[in-house]
């Protein structure tokens, strides 16, 4: 058997491209959660509040470009607004100082796996409502949620991962104002 060192090289470089390709294709770079995809589309308010609400969010994360994607405050923050927007379950969301309501959702904790073909991420989040003149603590709640991306929802893992984020968010988020919506004051 004869070894050129041409057809050695040329398999090499072969080999070596092909592993480049693979990793751009499946790899790629961490994407954050997005506030459109964290949003329900589906929560209806039991009831509508008239009172104004001002939002805090905290607990989130930044993405780094070669970690895994994570859920940023001001997306999440985004995604609450909305959701409370299209459901009507406060009268408004005021930015700064001013609403009638204090709400602040801090993520206590996501629990992502690092691989696998189905990706199932694990939220808890703290929800507090306060009114604002007194201080008072009209609800407080620690909300549990999660979801499940599979290879159906997205072939590339860092895809699968952020997908799986947005709908443990989604559920989160739907919960809560759920919750929310149920009391009356």
């Amino acid at each position: 058997m004869k070894f050129s060192l041409k057809s050695v090289l040329s398999n090499r470089l072969f080999a070596v491209a092909a592993l480049v390709l693979t990793s751009a294709v499946l790899g790629g770079c961490a994407t954050p959660s997005t506030s459109a995809g964290m949003t329900p589309t589906d929560f209806q308010a039991t009831n509508k509040h008239t009172q104004s609400v001002t939002l805090t969010v905290d607990g989130g994360k930044e993405t780094g470009a070669l970690g895994k994607s994570q859920i940023p405050n001001d997306a999440f923050a985004q995604a609450i607004t909305d959701a409370i927007t299209n459901s009507k379950t406060f009268s408004s969301v005021v930015k700064g100082n001013g609403g009638d309501m204090l709400l602040t959702v801090s993520i206590f904790n996501i629990d992502q796996p690092s691989f696998g073909l189905s990706f199932t991420v694990k939220m808890e989040a703290g929800w507090t409502l306060k009114r604002a003149d007194t201080g008072v603590v009209i609800w407080q709640e620690s909300i549990k949620s999660e979801h499940t991306a599979t290879v159906s929802d997205a072939f590339a893992g860092i895809t699968r991962l952020r997908l799986a984020n947005e709908g443990a968010a989604k559920a989160n988020i739907a919960q809560g104002l759920s919750k929310i919506s149920a009391l009356n004051f």
